[in-house]
């Protein structure tokens, strides 16, 4: 049985209740949860609790996969909405996150420089709007076609094309 027939299975069991494959499916996909918000908050302890309310959430919301789409797609959006939950609530709260990349002491002069020129250039990405940023995430952090970035966005990959095309045009006018 390949990867998919077996976590195919795993997620019906795991809808039917079973605990055991629930616990297989989340060791197998929280690296990806835990990577995915790092990439879209922009530091560890924001990405800890988005992890740890996906893997929470997870438990009831299985229930809404109806197979449609790859089980990993499915996770990008279900983890993308924690997100944004979480940027909501400090939006309403008052409080901002901090998104700069932190340079340690010990590095070199040229890796500091390195490390504050990405820091800026995934902190002012993140400050994109949120259909911009998504696109730009999924496509240059993850590493996805335009195609598999439309599909966990649900749009059109002539859509992605557009959102990467408009988030570099703001990226210039920041940078």
């Amino acid at each position: 049985m390949d990867a998919t027939a077996q976590t195919s299975e795993l997620i019906k069991r795991a809808i039917n209740g079973d605990g055991g494959a629930f616990a297989i499916i989340l060791e197998g996909h929280y690296d990806l949860i835990y990577r995915t918000a790092y990439k879209w908050c922009g530091n560890r302890t924001d990405a800890e609790d988005v992890a740890q309310d996906v893997c929470v959430k997870l438990a009831t919301a299985i229930r809404s996969f109806d197979g449609r789409s790859a089980f990993t797609s499915w996770l990008y959006r279900v983890t993308l909405n924690a997100v944004r939950d979480m940027q909501r609530a400090r939006v309403r709260h008052g409080r901002r996150a901090d998104a700069l990349a932190l340079v340690s002491p010990e590095d070199a002069p040229a890796e500091q420089e390195d490390a504050t020129t990405a820091g800026e250039l995934w902190a002012a990405v993140r400050d994109l709007p949120d259909q911009q940023r998504d696109a730009v995430l999924l496509v240059y952090a993850e590493d996805m076609s335009h195609r598999e970035a439309g599909e966990i966005l649900g749009c059109k990959e002539a859509t992605v094309s557009w959102h990467i095309h408009e988030a570099k045009k703001t990226l210039r006018g920041l940078l």
